[in-house]
């Protein structure tokens, strides 16, 4: 992929970075030589981002040519909003005062080269300030009021504001900013597209095992993409791939939702969407979208401290207990009695306004159909944890005893099943799911869907093999293809 530094006057431009092109800004917007070029990430390096500005121009122009700016629009309208800088300082409060602590006035001004700062004791606020607003060359102002510390103001830096004292260290983190190892060019150089996958090693309950992961990869690259592992800390260099695949269990209130919203904000093709985290990981709102649509599901109540009294009569016991944003089988319990009733909702209302109350409906396994593209992908049945009445069980050491998994063969699975799942999870929309049902005789009910299921190796994969993982990467390729208007290889 071509790089391009965009800057006001290449006369002030003092490094040389291998393998970038220092591009005049009026030339970027005027010479139509720049309009025809593909695979290309323009580094937006311009004095102001202000509204209409040619800094302004070039990342707005960038996205429409189908090249990847860095800033993006979005960022752009990120730095010039005291509102967002604002919350981003809620976000990075700790860290600010962090790294603050010692400054003794009352002001501080803080350099951010390709995300580092020239005093490594302010790397880590200079790393996230980065992944935050996504500019190589920025300046942070913070203030301190009443002895706390609060970003106010983020800017850009031209390469006319950088001190002459500062260049060489400048070229060091330029330099190691673009030598990140990358993979060797594939035999179709093309149809490559660069693909991140967010993960996280150290996730107790991560959807993907390490042995999945090396399948996602190799599938990935048989088709010609450049894959590469990130984590939370890579937030600012999204605009760097083409898409993005999470593999960390996902939450509203989480990083990985942030990833998403990013992702797609900058036009990456992404798995999960954040509008199906946001609907998966509710069960208030599974229950109401299934509900209306007249699917089935085991007697359901939504209840909030007004009407869980009226609630408890229509109850039976045992019943379910669920906090809305469980996952794993945390946050889920089984009430036998209306004490045991009382004592898990006061605790989960402390937590969420509404809760489930579910009907008890026990079964040696759950099916889980994996769904991608409204396509059906695999089948599994989960079977239930020993001794237990759901597929996964902690103990008091927190150690998660899990049932039995046994793929299936999809044309193995009740019809039924199969079409209740599709219904379900095409509410949702069209990304990868993992739809949880219960058959009891010749009923079936819908549990959940599930955005960012389990997928690991030697389970969900038991019958498709590697064809899981194949299928997936051609997903994101033909995506990507649609996005950027190329050829399709249907």
């Amino acid at each position: 992929m071509e790089n391009l530094f965009v800057v006001n006057n290449p006369k002030d431009w003092a490094l040389e970075i291998p393998g970038v092109e220092i591009v005049a800004a009026r030339s970027y917007l005027t010479d139509p030589k720049y309009g025809t070029l593909r695979r290309v990430r323009v580094f937006n390096i311009n004095r102001s981002y202000r509204y209409q500005s040619v800094g302004y121009y070039v990342s707005l122009l960038a996205a429409a040519r189908g090249h990847r700016p860095i800033p993006s629009v979005s960022s752009i309208q990120q730095m010039k909003s005291q509102a967002l800088v604002r919350l981003a300082s809620e976000e990075l409060h700790e860290l600010i005062q962090k790294s603050l602590s010692q400054i003794q006035s009352d002001e501080f001004v803080l350099s951010v080269y390709f995300g580092r700062n020239l005093a490594k004791r302010y790397d880590k606020l200079a790393w996230a300030l980065f992944n935050e607003f996504s500019a190589l060359l920025m300046r942070a102002q913070f203030q301190r009021k009443s002895g706390i510390w609060e970003l106010t103001g983020i800017r850009p830096i031209s390469a006319s504001d950088i001190p002459e004292s500062h260049v060489a260290q400048l070229q060091e983190f330029a330099e190691f900013y673009f030598n990140r190892p990358r993979q060797p060019q594939p035999r179709h150089a093309t149809e490559r597209f660069d693909l991140a996958i967010l993960s996280d090693e150290e996730e107790d309950h991560a959807p993907s095992d390490s042995k999945a992961l090396a399948k996602f990869k190799k599938a990935g690259e048989r088709l010609g993409f450049y894959v590469e592992f990130i984590t939370r800390e890579d937030y600012g260099r999204l605009a760097e791939f083409d898409a993005l695949f999470i593999r960390e269990t996902t939450n509203v209130l989480h990083h990985t939702y942030r990833f998403a919203e990013r992702a797609q904000g900058q036009g990456l093709v992404v798995l999960d969407d954040p509008e199906s985290i946001l609907r998966c990981t509710n069960k208030v709102f599974l229950a109401e979208l299934m509900q209306r649509h007249r699917i089935p599901i085991p007697e359901t109540h939504i209840i909030h401290r007004q009407n869980i009294d009226a609630v408890k009569p229509n109850l039976t016991w045992p019943c379910i207990l669920k906090q809305p944003d469980s996952s794993f089988s945390q946050g889920v319990f089984k009430a036998k009695c209306e004490a045991e009733f009382d004592e898990g909702a006061d605790r989960l209302l402390d937590k969420s306004d509404l809760i489930i109350a579910q009907e008890f409906i026990p079964t040696d396994f759950d099916w889980r159909i994996g769904i991608i593209d409204r396509k059906v992908l695999y089948a599994c049945r989960y079977f239930m944890a020993r001794k237990e009445w759901k597929i996964a069980a902690t103990d008091a050491k927190g150690k998660t005893n899990y049932g039995k998994v046994e793929a299936v063969p999809v044309e193995e699975v009740p019809q039924k099943v199969i079409q209740t799942a599709l219904k379900a999870a095409n509410l949702i929309g069209d990304g990868l799911y993992g739809v949880d049902l219960k058959q009891v005789g010749s009923k079936v009910y819908i549990i959940e869907v599930n955005d960012n299921p389990s997928i690991d190796a030697g389970y969900e994969d038991g019958v498709v093999k590697d064809e899981l993982y194949n299928t997936i990467m051609e997903i994101f390729l033909q995506r990507i293809l649609r996005e950027k208007e190329l050829p399709t290889h249907e």
